[in-house]
């Protein structure tokens, strides 16, 4: 930390901003004497957007131990923002570097100054990267990065974070019987009415891998988590599935995990919401 301290005047000369964080908790940290002390200023509220960034590369450089570089849009301007990881700290702790690249001509062509173009190509590269590319949801990276963090604003805030597992039933005869092509047709049925019961203002939803979907509902107890995750339920079970050998009939299980008292990781969650799932799955065949 000595030697990145000594480092950071000069780094300034080459970047617009320059800023160490703890990606975990989401706050700005500040250098004072032998330790590094947490600031009031949460790490995203730079971006103007008052929501965490979808495409955390700080929390994948921690995770992963090595440097990420995006691009990031800042109202009209776009910034190329590398994150790298800093060892043998006491806590989690990423460098940033933050460059505007809005005059950068790197791809087609367009007013750069006004940064539109250069804007939407900055959102569809970090949706490339935390979105399932068949559905409107994200995808398990996503999961993987996100919901500790969900896991630890709930555990500072004292909130309940419920945690939903989500399975179809017969996928696996759908695909076998009709095609892999009427099996995605389901799919993307399934992910649009998981996005319609969603507040992605406050919560989110990821195909989770195959014919799975995880749900991370904030601030939400076992009672409600398992009142939307049935009408969501309700509602995939009426969805009208049209093939030309006919009507596909879905039945989907679920199981809900909520943390509230009791802490648990991230991986906790998910375990015992997939076990509640399978209980439920397994009544099913009695």
């Amino acid at each position: 930390m000595d030697d990145i301290k000594d480092k950071l005047e000069f780094f300034s000369k080459m970047y617009d901003a320059v800023r160490l964080v703890d990606p975990t908790h989401k706050r700005v940290l500040d250098y004072q004497g032998p330790s590094l002390m947490e600031t009031p200023e949460v790490c995203y509220d730079y971006w103007g957007n008052g929501k965490i960034c979808d495409n955390c590369i700080s929390v994948r450089a921690f995770n992963e131990d090595k440097s990420f570089v995006k691009l990031e849009r800042k109202t009209e301007t776009v910034l190329l923002v590398t994150a790298v990881p800093i060892e043998n700290t006491d806590r989690p702790v990423v460098l940033e570097l933050l460059k505007n690249a809005t005059d950068t001509m790197l791809i087609g062509s367009g007013d750069y100054n006004e940064g539109e173009q250069f804007g939407r190509f900055a959102s569809k590269m970090n949706d490339m990267i935390v979105k399932d590319s068949m559905t409107p949801l994200y995808n398990r990276r996503f999961v993987d990065e996100r919901l500790p963090i969900d896991v630890i604003d709930a555990t500072l805030k004292h909130m309940p974070l419920s945690v939903c597992f989500m399975d179809l039933d017969n996928f696996k005869s759908i695909n076998d019987i009709y095609g892999h092509e009427s099996g995605d047709l389901v799919i993307k049925a399934v992910a649009e009415v998981i996005a319609g019961h969603i507040r992605f203002e406050h919560d989110w939803a990821a195909r989770y891998g195959g014919d799975e979907f995880l749900l991370c509902l904030n601030n939400t107890d076992e009672e409600r988590a398992n009142f939307i995750a049935q009408r969501i339920k309700n509602s995939i079970e009426k969805i009208p599935i049209k093939i030309s050998e006919g009507d596909v009939c879905l039945s989907v299980s679920f199981g809900v995990k909520t943390m509230k008292e009791d802490k648990m990781t991230a991986e906790e969650l998910i375990n015992f919401a997939d076990q509640n799932m399978y209980r439920a799955k397994e009544k099913k065949q009695w």
